[in-house]
């Protein structure tokens, strides 16, 4: 097996962020290869890269590495005829210097089965996405350029010109203006058509641009037909200054041929489009666009070219996302969260029979071949691995193949608790046991929320990994409370609009229920969490002081505030209302209202590349703590976002976090990390 993970990898943080990491997946028209992306610390240690490995369908042979690149490697996907198409930004070992020429931006590469990589496409502002028609094997491509000029030249003497000048202002006529840690603009994403690759490569002249007039309108989610003849893409429609916009689908011929609009329906919005084989109809999730009385939904569907939308199983209870279609037009499989798991679902398009594919697990990625289907599978204690499944077969344990980063031993073990609360919900969680600890023994707790709030604790975080804290002796509550998916639309229903509810009254319950365990130390405690998890942290401390320390990540603070600042408020309106308008809605949820009854020690910890959830949320908790007296630190990173991406500043998160429960939940002495 290669590469394994053992319990020892979990006892220091630069141990475990060297471990290997799989993402992506991508299997060959024959069914013959499978290629993932595994990343790895690069050698100076500061950023994870990743390179292209080949796993054996058939289980039969060790991975092996395909690509050894400078910069990384990503976005794998196989050719009709066999070749691997990947993204990369490494220098092209063949290519004569140009002056005013990108350098280091992410080109298109192709790799054949027997020979050597050799580079496709440079533009001025990379490539940020390749798909391939799986007949024609015509190119799709994603790129940005500046909406006032031509792609290609015209763009790079655009952006020569302001560089040139000096100029970094972007001037915005629609919203939005943000996305999680980027500026949107001056540049926009175009969709792009090339034909297959044969020769040296393509110019600028060689490539279809079907959207030149792509603004911020253009969601880059888009899928070519197998016959190589339309695109259809997600594209964003003003619906009024009070809501927002909803997303239709829009279906453009690849010549570069006039388009039309594919599916628009009122309150709805699509996403997740994927071709018949045939190339007659999409399959695709149209989600209703939420209001402050009614969450969001999820369905499938399937759309005909001629516009037809006829909605496909209909009383599935959970949120389908991701559908994939089999080779022969038989099935739609996807995937959707469900009591702790995110199985693979397969749906018969002819019969509308529904069945679970997979036992456990969390899956995707998800490849369909002619006869098996391949994807990523992970679960709490176990990272992604790619897997092997029966076409068919109900509720199978999949074949793990072999690839890197497969754990064989952890410093703990995982259990699961649940409890049954007033309203007569199932509340349920994953408990995180420290090896050793028992009723002799008892292990200090800690409760970990979830993010989304729309979300679960359904399988592997590297970002909020329990086992680092169980090889510290600590405990780990992961609990899906009301809002979390897998348990039906009534359960999301139940926190809608009113976080600080049933989401804070479901948190409590589960913990009062860990707690009586013999192994578990009631008298210490802490809570954590981030994005709504950190909300959550921030709500917990307002309203009791029974644990002994609050950990809260990039957290809502001032909800007001928050509206108009974070990248996505039309989204918010949608749950918790107009401030100016749902006035008393907005005060009932907003822990700000509440700071001084917090009496908790608390860790405040936010990233000034956060969009999500803007630094000035943390920046005023932790100034509200301090002028109410509460005991506080403030743990700052000048150059993250919503999460810390970089393993420096990962490791010096750990370290500040264990030297904050250490001190208020093991009464151990404060020790401030040494790079800090």
């Amino acid at each position: 097996m290669s590469g394994t993970i053992q319990a020892g990898d979990f006892a220091d943080v630069p141990s475990f962020s060297a471990l290997p990491r799989l993402g992506s997946l991508a299997l060959s028209p024959d069914g013959k290869r499978l290629v993932t992306v595994v990343a790895e610390l690069s050698p100076d240690g500061k950023a994870w890269q990743g390179a292209l490995w080949e796993v054996d369908p058939a289980g039969h042979r060790p991975a092996r590495r395909l690509t050894r690149g400078a910069k990384g490697e990503s976005n794998p996907v196989f050719t009709p005829d066999g070749d691997l198409l990947f993204l990369s930004s490494r220098p092209n070992p063949v290519a004569k210097p140009v002056d005013g020429k990108p350098k280091d931006k992410t080109a298109l590469w192709l790799l054949p089965e027997a020979g050597e990589a050799r580079e496709l496409l440079r533009p001025a502002g990379g490539v940020e996405r390749v798909d391939v028609a799986a007949t024609s094997g015509t190119l799709l491509l994603t790129a940005g350029a500046h909406p006032t000029a031509d792609f290609g030249e015209s763009d790079e003497e655009h952006r020569k010109a302001r560089e040139d000048a000096g100029v970094t202002g972007i001037l915005y006529e629609s919203y939005p203006v943000r996305y999680w840690d980027v500026d949107l603009g001056p540049t926009y994403p175009r969709l792009l058509t090339a034909p297959p690759p044969t020769g040296d490569g393509f110019t600028a002249e060689d490539l279809t641009d079907l959207t030149p007039d792509a603004d911020a309108r253009l969601d880059d989610v888009a899928a070519i037909s197998p016959d190589g003849r339309w695109v259809v893409h997600t594209e964003r429609v003003a619906v009024s200054a009070a809501y927002g916009a909803r997303v239709r689908l829009r279906l453009t011929p690849a010549d570069g041929s006039p388009g039309r609009v594919l599916a628009d329906q009122e309150h709805h919005s699509f996403a997740g489009p994927a071709f018949l084989p045939d190339s007659s109809a999409v399959i695709a999730v149209r989600g209703f666009d939420s209001t402050p009385e009614r969450p969001w939904r999820n369905a499938l569907v399937r759309i005909d070219l001629d516009g037809t939308v006829t909605e496909l199983a209909p009383d599935f209870q959970q949120e389908p996302e991701h559908p994939v279609v089999s080779p022969d037009g038989a099935a739609v499989y996807f995937t959707s969260s469900l009591r702790g798991h995110q199985p693979i679902w397969r749906l018969d398009l002819a019969t509308g029979d529904l069945i679970r594919l997979t036992a456990s697990g969390s899956y995707t990625d998800v490849q369909v071949g002619a006869e098996h289907v391949y994807a990523l599978r992970n679960t709490v204690d176990q990272p992604a691995q790619p897997v092997r499944l029966d076409l068919a077969a109900p509720e199978q344990e999949a074949v793990v193949l072999d690839a890197p980063g497969r754990v064989e031993s952890l410093p703990g073990t995982l259990t699961e608790v649940e409890t049954v609360v007033e309203d007569g919900r199932t509340v349920r969680a994953w408990l995180v046991l420290p090896t050793g600890c028992s009723a002799d023994r008892p292990a200090p707790l800690l409760l970990w929320v979830h993010g989304g709030p729309v979300m679960s604790w359904s399988g592997w975080s590297w970002r909020w990994n329990p086992w680092l804290m169980a090889a510290k002796g600590y405990a780990v509550l992961l609990p899906d409370p009301a809002l979390s998916t897998g348990y039906g639309p009534e359960f999301i229903a139940a926190g809608w609009g009113s976080w600080g509810a049933k989401p804070y009254t479901d948190l409590m319950a589960i913990t009062d229920v860990t707690v009586r365990r013999d192994d578990i130390d009631e008298g210490r405690t802490a809570a954590m969490g981030g994005s709504f998890g950190g909300y959550m942290a921030n709500w917990i401390a307002t309203q009791t002081d029974r644990f002994r320390a609050i950990v809260t990540h990039a957290s809502l603070w001032h909800l007001d505030a928050f509206t108009g600042t974070t990248d996505d408020s039309y989204y918010w309106i949608r749950e918790m209302g107009d401030p100016l308008r749902d006035e008393e809605q907005v005060r009932a949820n907003s822990p700000h209202l509440r700071a001084a009854d917090i009496k908790t020690p608390m860790l405040v910890i936010h990233g000034d590349k956060d969009y999500r959830v803007p630094i000035g949320e943390g920046q005023r908790l932790y100034f509200d703590l301090v002028r109410h007296g509460v005991e506080a630190k403030f743990l700052y990173f000048p150059t993250e976002n919503h999460w810390i991406l970089t393993p420096g500043n990962a490791k010096v998160w750990y370290e500040t976090i264990y030297a904050f429960l250490a001190q208020h939940v093991l009464d151990e002495p404060w020790q401030r990390p040494e790079l800090l």
